[in-house]
């Protein structure tokens, strides 16, 4: 089998996951990276044999399939100048930071029958534990998503750096958009808010979403309230409490998907270019569904989302 030639946009921490997964995965061959970083991609590249491009366009050149893991805020750009390349795409968290550039992101791997997948892992947790499942629509979720300052992601609000991932499991778990924002937020580091509150009223039922990156601690913490009971969520500690009567599985971070959801995304995009599969796990229309969704609390909290 012709292994697909894939490559890497960004050689951060992300990106330097995506390069070994897809220089440990069979069915690929990880051919190289680019950061303007020049010293940064080298020794990326350096690791796993690869190249280290000088360029975005020399990358897709190189590539069938691209993970793009640079600063969030060039994530759009970047995705359409790769799918107009011809080249499938896995684009780490948020889609863009537009609701325009993620239309048009959409509109041009369908023309061109590509796929667009979007690293939202904490999905696959949710899967592994079984919780999607679940005969019930919950009434409450409560999610945290905090830690201390470290300047990452910063080009973006908290919102489109964290809260993204509570959102994409709200969606899924809700089975429909909100039908009110509610927000509040504060700045320390720039324009965009570096804590924030968010209340989603989805009739009926309701979720109350904090996420920090100027917190003391780190905290992943969510609780699922459904009419027959509950479930608290610990992402960090891998473990949860359950008092409703669903059979989740208490092991679910010793199964392939829980203990490595990255690496478990990863496949899923390639099963997805290669046909295996119909989809990847999280596609461009549930990504920007989320992204809507985070611009949303951000205008709903009176802060801009881009730096």
């Amino acid at each position: 089998m012709t292994k697909l030639k894939a490559g890497v946009l960004g050689a951060g921490a992300f990106g330097r996951i995506h390069a070994r997964k897809y220089a440990e995965e069979h069915r690929t061959h990880f051919v190289g990276v680019f950061d303007p970083d020049d010293e940064r991609a080298q020794q990326l590249a350096d690791t796993h044999g690869a190249e280290s491009f000088d360029s975005l366009d020399a990358l897709l050149a190189a590539t069938d399939i691209v993970t793009i893991a640079s600063p969030p805020s060039m994530h759009g750009e970047a995705a359409k100048r790769a799918l107009e390349a011809g080249k499938h795409i896995l684009v780490e968290k948020p889609l863009a930071t537009d609701t325009p550039t993620g239309m048009t992101l959409l509109d041009i791997a369908a023309k061109q029958n590509l796929i667009i997948a979007c690293g939202h892992q904490e999905r696959l947790v949710f899967d592994a534990m079984g919780l999607f499942a679940a005969a019930e629509r919950p009434t409450r979720i409560e999610s945290v998503r905090e830690g201390p300052w470290t300047g990452r992601s910063a080009d973006v609000s908290v919102t489109l750096d964290l809260m993204v991932h509570d959102l994409d499991l709200a969606l899924q778990l809700m089975g429909a958009k909100p039908q009110r924002v509610s927000a509040s937020a504060r700045s320390e580091h720039g324009r965009t808010a570096d804590a924030i509150k968010a209340t989603l009223d989805f009739g009926g039922a309701e979720a109350v979403f904090t996420s920090s990156r100027i917190a003391p601690e780190r905290r992943r913490t969510m609780r699922v309230v459904y009419p027959s009971g509950e479930v608290k969520v610990d992402f960090m500690a891998r473990t949860f409490d359950n008092s409703s009567p669903f059979p989740l599985n208490p092991a679910f971070a010793e199964t392939r998907i829980g203990s490595d959801p990255l690496g478990a995304n990863v496949s899923a995009f390639i099963d997805a270019v290669l046909g295996v599969a119909p989809r990847p796990v999280v596609n461009g229309a549930e990504a920007l569904a989320v992204l809507e969704l985070g611009l949303a609390v951000d205008q709903a909290a009176g802060l801009p989302s881009l730096s």
